[in-house]
């Protein structure tokens, strides 16, 4: 059996060297190159797959490491390396590189041997189009550089048979599985999920991050459903195989950072019925059992779903990893049905990053840019001389105003996604590993970038500060147009002194009813902002004709967004955070959590078919047997009445803040920061303090 804790303390001790697949990529790169081609990059990813020695690790059941590029290598060779990949230019995220989500359901059915010959198929009726047969070469050349590389893994394991420390009969194990997954589908749940890892493996050593795992309890299903008829899996030892895997996603701080790889459980299947099944709540007990940041683990949400499933959900939440993220199946379903998506692709989506909806291996990766509506609305108090603001007569004639703002913000911002988008000569940047794992590209001979997946790219446009824009509004409302108690230009004098001198005026928009308090007053900008602003967003596409989505996920831009803004008319201080993704502003939301989700699930998300992020603090003690039926009763009527996605940390206040006073004693503390999970003490200050100023509720 596998010890996870020493699997973990293996991995995290980190060895000599420096982390350069480039090493690799640039030894099958031809140095005289005089074109660019997919065949030519085919050739470095051959070298970057095949050449290197494999790390095998000796607690390891699914092996596939990113120590087999950290290399001594001597600054010279570097050199000429980084000279020569330097030829070869990559896209970027915000041209579609990474965040995406692998069509591993055709992998693990037809294993790589199937896929080369569906490769093979396309090449002979695609004959006489050299578009098309010279990308389907390089495609199989990926596949055959990847194939090499389960090979020298099975011999690595085999050559290790009799080393210190290592395991013979988890050696065999795992020399047993690729050596089958060198001759065609994987027939065991282990065979499956190594031929993932390995997948995912490759994906990394060519630099892509956030690369997700997707649904993970659906493709792999069948194999476990199998193994477990036939008695050679248990669940203990299913649990054991995943949690194995997942431990190494924290490898990629040999990068320098941590990857946020998104698995996603739960859902419905192809029928529309709800899909959790046993490996869904084995996938659940490998994440706590890792207890790493990276997993990052998001629950679709079916309202038929099982209340043991959302029970043991919360379970894990309330070990203080702050996932799985829940997500309402209904309505992001319904979200992306807006976009046009076939009924049968929407229903197998998945989630990218933190929480971005995706359809899974179908359209091209993930970009997205974030959006300041908040910014306009300074623009008007701050631009405008104290007449042109004392001539605005209404709140309607205010708003008019602000939304002519905010529509000449979106068309700049679509004008710099799609500088961001434009790729000169996509023909030179092309990803033919990747898209053997997109759908239709092995059919249509195309790159996934270049016409070869089903649906054209999407980008996400994340709107920053709900709770600071619809109390700021209401604000306004209330002190200026209703109870006519300062003048606007007197407010706009305030907001430009970072209210010093103006302490009457701050207490009096404080005053002013806050989102976060199913006050009706307020919340009406909430919906507002959520409507017109899609609305907006909807009229623009891609440059390849993709749709513009929004969210409502910050990540930790709220707090840095913030930075450069003033004052506002909520009352929130110059410099100061914005309020968080979809969530109130913290510390504004007084009335108790069941108030807080009653605003929060008054905007229709079905306009946010990218996501949104509500994040949520509850005492440790919800969390006890007898209390989590009521959190889960309390989740359910919030999804019941359209909320979209809630995380929750289940920290509690006086642990943070020891941790800040004495990191030492908390070196493994995860906490949920936004739309990931991550060590508390390794996070920036102001970000500590963001979380920690997070409202926390005692009970339901």
């Amino acid at each position: 059996m596998s010890n996870i804790s020493e699997l973990k303390s293996e991995i995290l001790s980190f060895p000599k060297g420096v982390f350069c697949p480039e090493i690799f990529r640039a030894r099958g790169l031809s140095e005289s190159a005089n074109t660019i081609n997919a065949n030519v990059r085919a050739d470095g990813l051959y070298a970057l797959f095949a050449m290197p020695e494999p790390h095998i690790y000796k607690n390891d059941l699914i092996a596939g490491s990113l120590r087999d590029v950290i290399l001594e290598v001597p600054d010279d060779e570097r050199g000429r390396a980084a000279a020569v990949f330097a030829k070869y230019p990559e896209r970027t995220f915000s041209c579609n590189t990474d965040h995406y989500a692998a069509d591993y359901f055709t992998a693990v059915e037809k294993g790589i041997p199937g896929m080369i010959r569906d490769i093979d198929a396309s090449a002979e009726k695609h004959a006489g189009d050299a578009e098309a047969t010279g990308f389907l070469k390089a495609m199989k050349r990926t596949l055959e550089g990847l194939l090499k590389r389960i090979e020298n893994y099975a011999e690595k394991a085999e050559s290790l048979k009799g080393a210190e420390g290592y395991d013979a009969e988890k050696l065999d194990f795992i020399a047993g599985n690729m050596r089958a997954l060198l001759e065609g589908a994987p027939g065991t749940f282990a065979q499956g999920l190594q031929l993932v890892w390995m997948i995912h493996n490759c994906f990394v050593l060519e630099g892509r991050y956030a690369m997700a795992l997707g649904r993970i309890d659906r493709y792999l299903y069948p194999l476990y459903l199998k193994d477990i008829a036939n008695g050679t899996l248990t669940d203990e030892r299913c649990e054991e195989l995943v949690a194995n895997t997942f431990a190494k996603i924290c490898e990629f701080r040999y990068r320098g950072c941590d990857d946020v790889v998104n698995i996603c459980i739960g859902g419905v299947d192809e029928e529309g019925v709800c899909s959790v099944n046993g490996l869904s709540y084995c996938v659940l007990r490998a994440v706590r059992d890792v207890n790493l940041p990276g997993p990052n683990l998001s629950a679709r949400i079916t309202p038929d779903c099982p209340d043991e499933f959302l029970d043991e959900c919360l379970k894990v939440i309330g070990t203080g990893l702050g996932y799985p993220a829940l997500m309402n199946d209904t309505v992001n379903m319904a979200a992306l049905l807006r976009k046009g998506y076939e009924l049968k692709d929407v229903r197998n989506y998945c989630m990218v990053g933190c929480i971005e909806n995706f359809i899974t291996g179908m359209q091209p990766p993930w970009s997205d840019g974030r959006f300041d509506p908040i910014n306009y609305l300074e623009a008007i108090l701050v631009g405008k001389t104290a007449e042109e603001l004392d001539s605005i007569e209404s709140m309607d004639a205010f708003m008019r105003i602000y939304e002519e703002r905010l529509k000449e913000g979106v068309e700049n911002y679509i004008e710099w996604m799609r500088r961001g988008q434009f790729v000169a000569e996509p023909e030179n940047m092309t990803a033919p590993f990747l898209s053997c794992f997109c759908q239709c590209c092995i059919e249509r001979g195309r790159d996934i970038n270049m016409g070869g997946a089903k649906y054209p790219s999407a980008h996400g446009a994340a709107l920053m500060g709900i709770g600071t824009v619809s109390d700021s509004l209401a604000a306004i409302e209330r002190v200026v147009f209703e109870d006519r108690k300062i003048p606007l230009s007197t407010l706009a004098a305030a907001i430009k002194a970072n209210y010093e001198g103006y302490g009457d005026i701050r207490e009096t928009v404080l005053a002013a009813p806050k989102y976060g308090n199913n006050d009706a007053f307020v919340d009406k900008y909430a919906v507002w902002y959520t409507s017109t602003l899609s609305d907006m967003f909807d009229r623009y596409t891609t440059l390849d004709g993709g749709p513009v989505y929004t969210a409502q996920a910050a990540n930790v831009s709220n707090i840095y967004a913030g930075h450069g803004l003033g004052a506002t008319p909520d009352g929130r201080l110059a410099g100061r955070p914005l309020s968080d993704a979809a969530s109130p502003t913290y510390g504004c939301d007084v009335k108790g959590v069941t108030s807080t989700l009653l605003s929060v699930s008054k905007p229709d998300y079905t306009r946010c078919a990218c996501g949104s992020v509500v994040n949520q603090k509850f005492s440790p003690s919800a969390f006890k047997d007898g209390k989590r039926e009521k959190l889960a009763q309390l989740i359910r009527v919030y999804f019941s009445r359209g909320g979209q996605e809630i995380q929750i940390n289940s920290t509690s206040r006086e642990v943070l803040q020891d941790a800040r006073i004495h990191p030492e004693n908390y070196q493994s503390l995860v906490v949920r920061v936004s739309g990931f999970s991550a060590l508390y003490v390794t996070l920036a200050d102001e970000v500590q303090e963001d979380i920690l100023s997070r409202t926390q509720h005692e009970e339901v």
